[in-house]
């Protein structure tokens, strides 16, 4: 009998909150390991702002080569607005991490938990549930730390879109689409036609008319996913007005930077919103949100979108090994976050709520716990 795998799981709680939610995340992989039998060996390493202080660096090399060495990466979050480069901007070790990794799809999951998070009328539970699909290594970051500045009159940065960049990112929305619809067929919800949009601003860039062509035609691979269009600035207002009608949407890097904030407003906040950087080789899992130095080491912060990256984590890696066991500690995961948060009392401040860091993930925590004795 071959031994179960001991996955090396890389650790970057970085700054403010990120050290909170992180240990959250931590606590509930720990009963995934109990319960499930699986093995982690969980190795922390120095990042962010406050390491930029203490090495003269935000991401050491030493800890660049852990991160590619490590079957995964749990990543809290980064970053000081009150430290920053002699440029005037931030330090950003989790972007130079998906550069270096080449961790091009940036895979960011929006469900409504209950219906009290959401700002928006009449949506319950379930109602609002669509992947963004950010393009990570291109687009306006890549001209990240080579912009030009001319004699502090003219400053410039350059979108830059390639056609194999493109097509990975594409492929992925449009493979992702098929997965979440055999989701649905097996879990007896068959009637919704699985769909991809294109959101771009084709009709003013050349970069963006370029993305949709390259769009169209890995679209052509796969009859059995809809295609549609929607430029940037549309797609704003259409989150708001009807999002459920999407499913998976495909964007360029900035374009999905800034709409992945409005979605995960749509749904209670940027607490509830988690991501996957996801690479051939690598992956990232961090929450969508940032350091939050308002709140940091107060204890509120909402600690659900790390734990969800954590399930999202599980699930990678269930995926990248056949391992079932992984994959089925990311669906109880995910399934207890469903549980303990179907109760309007259980939330930390943000969502309405009056819940430490520690008291919802230790929630979370027994709830799949629990679960496994059902």
């Amino acid at each position: 009998m071959v031994d179960p795998k001991t996955y090396e799981i890389a650790v970057l709680k970085g700054d403010g909150i990120g050290l909170e939610v992180v240990d959250e995340a931590l606590r509930v992989l720990e009963v995934i390991a109990e319960t499930e039998g699986i093995s982690f060996n969980f190795k922390d390493y120095p990042s962010g702002a406050d390491c930029y202080l203490a090495q003269g660096t935000p991401l050491p090399d030493d800890t660049l080569v852990a991160c590619r060495q490590a079957d995964a990466v749990l990543l809290g979050a980064m970053g000081n607005p009150e430290i920053r480069w002699p440029d005037g901007t931030e330090m950003r070790p989790q972007v130079d991490l998906r550069f270096n990794l080449d961790l091009y799809a940036g895979v960011r999951p929006i469900y409504l938990y209950a219906s009290h998070h959401t700002p928006l009328k009449g949506y319950e539970a379930g109602e609002i549930d669509f992947v963004l699909m950010r393009e990570n290594v291109e687009g306006l970051f890549a001209s990240m730390d080579s912009g030009i500045e001319l004699r502090g009159e003219v400053a410039t940065d350059t979108m830059v879109i390639t056609k194999d960049g493109t097509e990975r990112i594409v492929d992925y929305a449009f493979q992702l689409a098929r997965e979440r619809q055999a989701a649905r067929v097996s879990s007896g919800i068959a009637e919704f036609v699985p769909k991809v949009t294109c959101v771009d601003k084709a009709n003013i860039f050349r970069s963006m008319a370029f993305f949709r062509r390259v769009y169209d035609t890995v679209g052509e691979n796969y009859n059995d996913v809809s295609r549609e269009y929607a430029y940037v600035d549309a797609m704003a207002q259409y989150l708001v007005q009807r999002p459920e009608e999407y499913d998976v949407m495909v964007m360029e890097n900035m374009y999905g930077d800034i709409l992945s904030d409005l979605a995960a407003g749509i749904i209670g906040g940027l607490g509830m919103a988690p991501s996957g950087d996801i690479g051939k080789d690598a992956a990232v899992f961090q929450p969508s949100h940032g350091t939050a130095p308002d709140i940091a080491g107060k204890g509120i912060a909402n600690p659900v979108a790390t734990i969800l990256s954590a399930g999202m984590m599980m699930n990678w890696l269930g995926s990248r090994y056949s391992d079932d066991v992984a994959t089925r500690a990311g669906e109880r995961i995910e399934q207890a976050v469903k549980s303990v948060l179907a109760d309007p009392t259980n939330g930390t401040p943000d969502l309405g709520g009056d819940m430490s860091t520690s008291q919802l993930g230790t929630k979370i925590a027994e709830a799949i716990f629990d679960s496994k004795s059902q």
